[in-house]
């Protein structure tokens, strides 16, 4: 009883001073907020998208799985992606020849069954009429699922991304690795392509003229086993997201390199694929 009466005492004592001016008012920061955001001069200002909001053309390259086959709306990876890159504060226009799934840009260059020279050759026709500013390259599974000559699938893939700078010379690329595989065999083949491939990639970096950022999809953030259809190739719902968050975080590894730059102008193509 007698400590709620010094507490009480304490109250009023501390009021009185606040009316006569003696006391100092309660810090902005001991102030409750009432669920209503707080600025200062501290907080960020709003996120203006990779590349100060440079507008992505975007140009998802590959296969089946780029195709999005085993996801449930055919969307596969690229309306997630979109989804976050809008978010982020860029205009997104996704380009390619063979659209897929019921996302409202659903334009891809993914080809079922493709190995990486025929999608090579579709590349040649594809990206010198888009001209993408970006391209998401996930290819060779179809390589390896079929032992398509794997020990020069590298030098293959370093044929492909060659042409694919000569014709769109200011593209980002974000280089996938491949997906892990339910078969040990194939998974085998994956195993030896990926190391390839991440030796093209630092090549290509070496010189310091090309955009690349090569990610990494058997990283732990990237689809498990348990994430692929029955197939053990292509990724279920869960798996196309993870691969989503994968490609975000190469764009954010590009825009802290600062490699994005505008697309070259095609007529009848929007900054928004929308």
């Amino acid at each position: 009883m007698l400590a709620q009466k010094q507490l009480l005492w304490c109250v009023l004592a501390y009021a009185s001073q606040i009316a006569s001016g003696l006391a100092l008012p309660m810090p902005e920061s001991s102030q409750p907020n009432y669920g209503l955001p707080q600025r200062n001069a501290l907080t960020p200002r709003a996120k203006k998208g990779f590349g100060n909001g440079v507008p992505l053309r975007i140009m998802p390259l590959g296969a089946s799985i780029t195709f999005g086959f085993g996801s449930s709306d055919n969307n596969g990876y690229r309306k997630d992606l979109r989804d976050k890159l809008e978010a982020a504060g860029n205009k997104v226009n996704m380009v390619g020849n063979n659209p897929s799934g019921t996302m409202k840009d659903n334009d891809t260059e993914g080809w079922k069954s493709y190995t990486i020279d025929q999608v090579r050759d579709k590349a040649n026709t594809s990206v010198p009429k888009y001209k993408p500013n970006v391209v998401l390259v996930n290819v060779g599974t179809n390589d390896c699922v079929q032992n398509k000559d794997v020990p020069n699938a590298g030098a293959r893939l370093r044929t492909l991304l060659d042409a694919l700078y000569a014709e769109s010379p200011k593209a980002t690329v974000i280089l996938s690795t491949l997906l892990v595989n339910r078969d040990p065999d194939v998974q085998a083949r994956v195993e030896d392509y990926n190391a390839q491939l991440k030796k093209v990639g630092d090549s290509l970096q070496r010189d310091g003229k090309k955009r690349l950022v090569v990610v990494d999809m058997q990283s732990d953030n990237g689809p498990e086993v348990d994430d692929l259809n029955t197939d053990g190739t292509h990724p279920d719902d869960a798996g196309y997201r993870k691969m989503a968050d994968v490609f975000y975080e190469g764009l954010e590894e590009a825009d802290r390199r600062d490699y994005f730059v505008a697309a070259d102008k095609v007529d009848g193509l929007a900054d928004d694929g929308a």
